[in-house]
């Protein structure tokens, strides 16, 4: 195990001399195609996940509930996938489920949006895995090639690619803003045009999927060409579903993933329906979102700036939560809707904090796991789109049957149970570390 020190050692090379002798392939290249795919294909998948429900009505709230009850479920098998495929590999054929969601819009029914939604959840698992476990092996690599510290390596990486991530809420929603003006959303030329665009934008991304470098030593972890060894592999995914929950740190951090997911539904679910449109209009969900999204590339990127260790992390989440939570206190004892300035100013403000905690939470959360599973990367990341997901279906399925003030309260419980549930984990890591050898 790594001391404290170690883990929060600083983001520099010991020596010249070392970084000389241990100099290897610069992996910045890979982060950043990386980036700007996922930023291409998901300001279309965003953008047109948020008109769902405006647009397709009952059948896009169905459609989302059970595209994330198949992202749950196909989850538990993600990691078996990603280690057979490779997750360069994993990562391309990802990218497809969420083309042909967007192409299922062109003409929605029951026969296109239900298999589109059941294919994504299954691209989404693999694509997420991929992707958690592509990240931190090549920041590994950077750091190791390079002598950097590790620690720190995984949090500026993971924090350029949330960054970038995060943008695509602000440039989806101005795109969306800019096709479908005046009032347009419900017409079908202007529905038509908008969709075509956003298959433009993921036809580039997953273009660009192709040229992110192979992890050395990776052409899928598995023998896929073996029969014997799929048999093999089938067998023990029962274990590596169950194994990741037997031990204490991942317990322990479930509470955080499963609010990581819960958050993200809330704002997408509840906050712009109940908060934003009462407020500044179905015309200002677009502008809040994009507020949303703007401060959390910002966010991002600065959380993964200063990440280091366990103890960074902890900082770091805690002063994102607090934030989370004074909103959702905000609105279940103080907020009442005004008219003028600051009728249009606090559901800004709101949306502004939200996006801090949502990009504190994804870089966080993704350096936390590449830090304590360093030998079960792809179980690691699976466990968190599991959670997530669960969270996000749960919400998208009960909206319509509770109150404001009851999601309101089960947000505050979740965040304090995730927040006490974590800091337990940090201040026990040591023992837990030195038990396990």
């Amino acid at each position: 195990m790594e001391s404290r020190n170690d883990e929060e050692a600083p983001l520099i090379s010991a020596s010249g001399e070392d970084r000389k002798v241990r100099a290897g392939k610069c992996y910045t290249r890979d982060v950043h195609i990386l980036s700007i795919s996922f930023l291409l294909i998901f300001l279309a998948y965003g953008a047109a996940q948020n008109l769902e429900t405006t647009v397709n009505k009952d059948l896009g709230t169905i459609s989302l509930g059970i595209l994330y009850v198949s992202f749950m479920f196909c989850s538990m098998v993600a990691s078996l996938v990603v280690r057979l495929m490779g997750s360069k590999n994993a990562l391309v054929l990802g990218t497809t489920g969420y083309w042909l969601f967007v192409a299922a819009n062109l003409k929605p029914s029951w026969f296109t949006m239900v298999p589109a939604s059941l294919y994504l959840g299954f691209a989404a698992s693999i694509i997420w895995v991929g992707q958690g476990t592509y990240l931190t092996s090549i920041a590994r690599s950077h750091a190791t090639d390079h002598g950097l510290h590790e620690g720190s390596v995984i949090g500026v990486f993971n924090g350029e690619f949330w960054a970038m991530f995060a943008c695509h809420q602000l440039f989806g929603n101005l795109i969306t803003l800019a096709l479908l003006k005046d009032g347009k959303e419900g017409s079908t030329s202007g529905t038509t045009l908008l969709m075509l665009v956003f298959l433009f934008s993921m036809t580039l991304g997953t273009i660009l999927m192709f040229f992110i470098r192979k992890i050395d030593g990776e052409d899928g972890k598995g023998p896929v060409g073996s029969p014997v060894g799929l048999v093999d592999s089938l067998a023990s995914l029962p274990r590596m579903i169950i194994t990741p929950l037997l031990d204490i740190r991942m317990l322990l951090i479930v509470p955080l993933l499963a609010y990581s997911g819960l958050q993200q539904a809330f704002v997408w679910a509840e906050f712009t329906k109940e908060i934003v449109t009462p407020a500044i209009g179905v015309s200002g969900v677009g502008g809040a979102m994009a507020v949303y999204g703007a401060l959390d590339a910002v966010c991002s990127m600065t959380a993964g700036r200063f990440t280091s260790g366990l103890s960074s992390i902890t900082f770091i989440v805690s002063g994102g939560a607090v934030a989370q939570a004074s909103v959702f206190l905000w609105l279940l004892l103080g907020y009442r809707q005004t008219s003028g300035v600051l009728g249009t100013a606090y559901p800004l403000i709101m949306a502004a904090i939200l996006g801090i905690g949502d990009g504190i939470l994804n870089t966080q959360i993704s350096a936390l796991l590449a830090l304590l599973f360093k030998h079960d990367t792809e179980g690691a990341f699976a466990q968190l789109k599991v959670w997530q997901s669960a969270a996000i279906a749960i919400v998208f399925f009960l909206s319509p049957y509770i109150s404001l003030q009851a999601m309101l309260i089960v947000m505050l419980v979740m965040v304090c149970v995730s927040l006490f549930s974590f800091l337990f984990l940090a201040l026990k890591v040591e023992n837990v570390f030195t038990h396990d050898e």
